[in-house]
């Protein structure tokens, strides 16, 4: 039968049993060719994808989630903390996947993502076994966080047990912007910069800046950072 067949005799053919036969024996030049250049496309796309990486990183363990460049997906767990082996975990699982060694450089231009996610902070926080920090905030606010709400869970209480602060030590600085952003009173920042240093001296290392309206207008806070 000729290959010109008319819309009409293309659906009875089919509706008479060598359906897959007739579709491809009929299949119109521009339709191959619209076919073979979609599959061209999708051959080159594949080619040109790279690896994804997906990290949550615990205390105890870190999983890595890897789409490879033709598509698969798979998960390797490895020890947070692992100082014989390797420094860092996800890094670790990166190297893992791309078959290099523990110190080798990874090459970012077989990566196209990595996404991490970490518990880390959180456990630090809970467990108390972060940094000791040091709280600097407006003369006269030191007791603000201390005092708080004031909630009480029993009012009969006759043992109150308040909250551990997460702060060790407080350091009040000399300076103040009202709530229109007028400066009521200049930042002293002599007097700031000798309180640091006592601080660093001390052994503290992490600073908590928190003075009244720097949400909007934080000059103070940026001198002193």
């Amino acid at each position: 039968p000729a290959a010109t067949s008319t819309p009409s005799m293309w659906w009875r053919r089919r509706s008479h049993g060598d359906k897959t036969k007739m579709m491809i024996l009929e299949q119109p030049t521009h339709r191959r060719r619209r076919t073979l250049s979609t599959n061209l496309n999708e051959t080159s796309s594949r080619s040109d994808r790279k690896w994804e990486f997906w990290i949550d990183r615990g205390g105890t363990f870190t999983d890595v989630v890897a789409k490879r460049p033709d598509g698969t997906v798979e998960t390797r767990k490895f020890l947070s903390e692992n100082p014989e082996v390797y420094r860092d975990a996800a890094l670790q699982g990166i190297r893992s996947f791309l078959e290099l060694g523990t110190n080798d450089a990874i090459p970012g231009d077989q990566i196209e993502a990595v996404k991490m996610g970490t518990t880390v902070a959180t456990n630090a926080l809970l467990e108390r076994k972060g940094e000791r920090t040091l709280l600097v905030t407006n003369k006269g606010f030191r007791d603000v966080l201390r005092i708080a709400y004031q909630h009480r869970p029993n009012i009969f209480a006759r043992e109150i047990k308040k909250p551990e602060l997460l702060y060790s030590s407080v350091v009040e600085v000399l300076g103040r912007y009202g709530a229109d952003g007028t400066e009521l009173e200049p930042l002293d920042q002599s007097l700031a910069k000798e309180d640091l240093k006592k601080a660093f001296d001390n052994g503290i290392r992490s600073v908590a800046i928190v003075l009244v309206h720097a949400y909007k207008y934080p000059n103070h806070e940026k001198i002193l950072k």
